[in-house]
């Protein structure tokens, strides 16, 4: 170049819209183009505007000459040739966010220093308030002669790529702050991930586990089974969750869930496994008392209900069928009154008032109702039900059945008073013998009185047995008898079906066969070997038992002259005490004694 010739620029001049419209050019709606007479300027406009990437030139001044598609998408905004500076974004902000001044942006600052910036971040906020993130390269331009005639700045939109890496970032540490075991595997089951919840779980550091085969963290009984959903995973399948005992690094079984699923690269191809593993041993646990307790619901001799608030029935137990009638579909759902007679129904508001309360109800002894009408005594504890917070939800109730309970303590109060009763008459059985009694000796009234006591006392060991229900006859009489009786049954037979006579009855009976058997041991056929009884006895249909004494093959005998103490004893007991009749017929070959009484 000559001394004193002018430098032309490099790049064909910029002009703006206006400009072009003041010459009689017709304004574009789209970026400005270069305005150059060369085709060669033509295509090199074309080409920036088919660029992805955000290209704008500016003059030295700052004044922007050009941009393409890109950078307005970039701005959100079409600036105006010649008029917008520095930036198609009215507001500029460094990349934490804080306002970016004008004169310090990418363009500026490239101008004031004269020389291209390699890379600045910053932000650009749109017309809608939206922002986006860019990196900025601005380059000046020169002309041949080295003279700057402007910049042009290329911005690379970062937006996307920070959200990914926020997004990346933000799963990184999901990943990391899980309770849950999160682990990658290659495709043949090496370590090649591990998260917090990994360590916490198996023991084992990050350095520790990535590079080793996750058949360290299973037992060797389930290598098969992992063995196949590895396989699965490889061929791109995703193991469902299923249930495991896993291996800890100190040895310890650790009950476990697990899920598998493959990884894949850019190009969809399996290049490993995603492992999530949970502790499941509190779950476990919790089953397995759950369980248990329900086992002991179920198997329970007591009915066990649960109740809300409003007396609604919510569980109902096995033992909870059989005692009160109803099926567990039949009864869930409805109130707990359906179970209680109306005259009891006051006890359930109180009862309720008591749970809300937080207080306890223990063997609370009351009468419920069952399906069928039935009524049924019970003993109730009853206790509140508490959620998760603590808070009342309802009421557990055990009913017990002491209808059986009820019944003996009813018998045994009958009976306390029926012995007592009894004993009386004993004493009073007793007195009268002695009494009574006569005899020419003190030795023969001696035996006279403990032969009838023994008599008195043998019936009352009968009805002991029976729990004072009554004493069998045959008992009775074989008991009377003993003594006299021979192993083969001949010296006394005994015939009549199995009758069972009330305490009242069975007394005054055992005192007058005590007599016959006296008498016939003295008197009768009893008194020498060759003697026979026959005794027998039929409750007949007007409600009598008729009971026949029959002696044989003893000495002979006639009617006595005067009636005895012995004849009197069983005329007053029979005739006097049990409104019955008893009658003698003193036969040649023996006494025959009938005794009718009423049943």
């Amino acid at each position: 170049m000559r001394r004193g010739e002018k430098c032309e620029p490099q790049m064909p001049e910029m002009r703006s819209e206006s400009a072009a419209v003041e010459e009689g050019a017709h304004p574009r709606s789209g970026p400005c183009r270069l305005e150059t007479d060369g085709h060669a300027d033509i295509r090199r406009q074309e080409l920036l505007n088919a660029l992805p990437v955000a290209i704008y030139i500016t003059d030295t001044s700052g004044l922007i000459t050009f941009y393409n598609e890109a950078a307005a998408a970039l701005w959100g905004r079409r600036p105006t040739l010649g008029h917008d500076k520095w930036c198609g974004s009215p507001r500029l902000l460094w990349s934490d966010g804080t306002p970016l001044p004008p004169d310090q942006s990418p363009v500026a600052t490239a101008l004031k220093e004269q020389r291209t910036i390699p890379g600045m971040e910053a932000a650009a906020e749109r017309p809608d308030g939206s922002r986006v993130s860019f990196i900025a390269f601005p380059s000046l331009l020169r002309d041949h002669c080295g003279a700057t005639v402007g910049v042009v700045n290329t911005l690379l939109d970062t937006s996307a790529y920070k959200h990914a890496g926020a997004t990346i970032a933000r799963q990184a540490c999901l990943i990391e702050a899980s309770d849950d075991a999160i682990i990658s595997t290659d495709v043949d089951g090496v370590i090649t991930s591990w998260n917090g919840g990994a360590e916490r779980l198996f023991g084992y550091s990050a350095g520790e586990a990535i590079g080793n085969s996750m058949s360290i963290l299973l037992p060797s009984e389930g290598e098969d089974d992992n063995r196949r959903r590895l396989d699965c995973v490889r061929r791109g399948l995703r193991a469902e969750l299923y249930e495991t005992v896993g291996r800890h690094k100190d040895g310890s079984q650790v009950e476990i869930s697990l899920t598998i699923s493959p990884l894949r690269d850019a190009n969809g191809s399996v290049v490993g496994g995603a492992i999530i593993g949970r502790d499941i041993s509190e779950r476990k646990r919790v089953e397995g008392s759950a369980q248990r307790l329900a086992s002991i619901i179920e198997s329970s001799d007591d009915a066990i209900i649960s109740k809300d608030l409003n007396g609604v029935i919510r569980t109902w137990n096995k033992a909870a069928e059989k005692i009160f009638g109803y099926l567990a579909e039949e009864i869930i759902g409805k109130p707990i009154t359906i179970l209680i007679p109306p005259e009891y129904l006051d006890e359930e508001s109180a009862i309720l008032e008591r749970v809300r309360g937080g207080q306890r109800i223990d063997h609370y002894e009351t009468v419920r109702q069952r399906k069928h009408g039935g009524l049924i005594d019970i003993s109730l504890s009853i206790a509140p039900i508490r959620d998760a917070r603590g808070t009342i939800v309802g009421a557990s109730k055990i009913a017990r059945d002491i209808t059986e309970r009820k019944r003996n303590e009813a018998y045994a109060a009958t009976l306390a008073r029926e012995v007592e009763h009894r004993a009386k008459n004993i004493l009073a059985a007793v007195q009268a013998t002695v009494h009574l009694t006569q005899s020419d000796t003190v030795e023969g009234l001696k035996q006279a009185i403990q032969g009838r006591i023994q008599a008195l006392a043998n019936v009352q060991g009968l009805l002991g047995q029976s729990r004072w229900t009554g004493a069998e006859l045959r008992s009775l009489i074989l008991k009377e008898l003993s003594p006299y009786r021979q192993q083969d049954g001949t010296r006394a037979q005994i015939e009549g079906q199995n009758f069972m006579l009330d305490p009242t009855t069975a007394q005054p009976i055992a005192v007058t066969i005590h007599e016959l058997a006296t008498n016939a041991a003295k008197h009768g056929a009893l008194s020498v070997p060759e003697g026979h009884l026959h005794i027998e006895w039929l409750p007949v249909a007007d409600g009598h038992l008729i009971l026949r004494w029959t002696e044989s093959g003893g000495p002979q005998v006639r009617r006595p002259e005067r009636q005895g103490f012995g004849i009197r004893v069983m005329e007053g007991v029979i005739r006097d005490q049990l409104k019955g009749s008893i009658s003698f017929d003193w036969r040649a070959n023996g006494l025959v004694c009938e005794i009718t009484v009423p049943i």
